[in-house]
């Protein structure tokens, strides 16, 4: 029976904490962007090296990797909602100490509270998106990944804004952006406390499979995930210099062409959680990475023309699986909403760094466009998703007491 504050009830009411948070989620990810955006000034000031550059993104990733199932676990447990304004003051701390950092340990630390802060945001950020869904969970998922989307393309471009003043100013004015998104959350705090009725949803279908079919599918998910990000982490990694080698256009022309990829990501994002929450969960996933597969394929031999329509095409059907991957783990894992997202966030933080570096390497010993194209078959995987159990549509139960805070 659903309560009698259901999901027609005030749509209109939750809107605005759902959006606070997705604006936050683009303010967290912009700060994320900010160390290697200065990489270049950095070592020539610094004189720092690639092994110490190297190491400070490592402090970043393995921190977010890390530390995000934690903090998933303990909130879990302990469900925390405050701790949200304490990950935008994570990164106060960080721009603070970049405002002030005078050598390579200095970013360390540097780094360090940035992946501290992304990794309280990003559980604790799907939470309350979920919480604010109001049953459509495929789109309140969608709207918080489309704001870390946004924070990450937008975030070159702000950059290139601000490196004209000096690193010290550039960085106390980005801790004054992170005050703006701390209040924002304080806000989103207020919001929720005072509209969102006591409800969680889960998909029966999905919570009552046995121990092995749920270890089943949640190991399918992780290499669909595996599949996804990887592919992703070559094109934003190393699909500048493809375009360059093959069609030997300029690096401005590379970084637009970039530019409209990121773009489709984002209207891909947008688009999946809508259609998780008319089709379900594992319909989207199959035909967000295995639908890519033929336009992934097809790529790396297209002329210039039919491969910047590609791009387009990819971008937007491959970006909306996240969604529909992260909702299913956690009906899957009903009760560890917190972990289950730390984890799959933790996930794509390890596999983006890990593959950026691995395939780096095979890009040394083979060419970009040899790796280009191996790549490319990476959403053929996406067939696995036909082996993931049906999902029935989201119902909704009262939260019990415990986690109703």
């Amino acid at each position: 029976m659903i309560p009698s504050t259901s999901i027609a009830s005030s749509p209109a009411r939750l809107a605005p904490a759902l959006w606070l948070i997705a604006v936050a989620h683009s303010l967290n990810d912009l700060f994320q962007a900010v160390l290697p955006s200065l990489y270049p000034e950095l070592q020539i000031r610094f004189q720092l090296s690639y092994s110490q550059l190297g190491l400070i993104t490592l402090m970043f990733h393995l921190i977010g990797s890390l530390c995000q199932p934690v903090v998933g676990w303990y909130t879990d447990h302990r469900p925390s909602p405050r701790l949200l304004p304490w990950a935008m003051m994570c990164m106060i701390v960080a721009m603070t100490l970049l405002a002030f950092a005078d050598g390579f340990t200095d970013f360390l630390w540097v780094a360090a509270a940035v992946g501290l802060g992304s990794s309280i945001f990003h559980p604790e950020g799907s939470r309350a998106a979920r919480a604010a869904s109001e049953g459509r969970l495929g789109l309140a998922q969608s709207v918080f990944q489309l704001g870390g989307n946004i924070g990450s393309a937008v975030a070159p471009l702000l950059l290139a804004t601000l490196l004209i003043m000096p690193i010290k100013h550039m960085a106390l004015c980005l801790a004054g952006l992170a005050v703006c998104g701390l209040l924002l959350l304080r806000r989103a705090l207020q919001i929720s406390r005072s509209h969102i009725p006591s409800v969680r949803f889960s998909s029966a279908s999905l919570a009552t499979l046995s121990r092995g079919k749920k270890i089943k599918a949640l190991l399918l998910l992780t290499l669909l995930l595996l599949s996804k990000y990887i592919y992703l982490a070559c094109i934003a990694n190393f699909y500048t210099f493809f375009l360059i080698e093959r069609f030997a256009v300029t690096i401005a022309q590379a970084q637009i062409l970039l530019f409209v990829f990121l773009l489709a990501i984002t209207a891909g994002t947008l688009l999946g959680g809508p259609l998780v929450d008319r089709l379900g969960m594992r319909p989207v996933i199959t035909l967000s990475i295995l639908g890519a597969c033929p336009f992934a394929l097809w790529l790396p031999h297209a002329p210039l023309a039919v491969a910047i329509g590609l791009s387009i095409v990819i971008g937007i059907v491959i970006a909306s699986a996240f969604a529909a991957i992260l909702l299913m783990a956690q009906n899957l894992v009903p009760g560890r909403i917190g972990l289950v997202a730390g984890a799959f966030f933790g996930l794509t933080f390890g596999i983006s760094g890990i593959a950026a570096a691995g395939l780096g390497v095979m890009s040394d010993h083979w060419g970009i466009v040899a790796t280009f194209t191996c790549a490319s078959c990476l959403p053929l995987l996406g067939v696995l998703a036909l082996w993931l159990p049906r999902d029935a549509h989201p119902k909704t139960a009262p939260l019990p007491p415990a986690l109703r805070n």
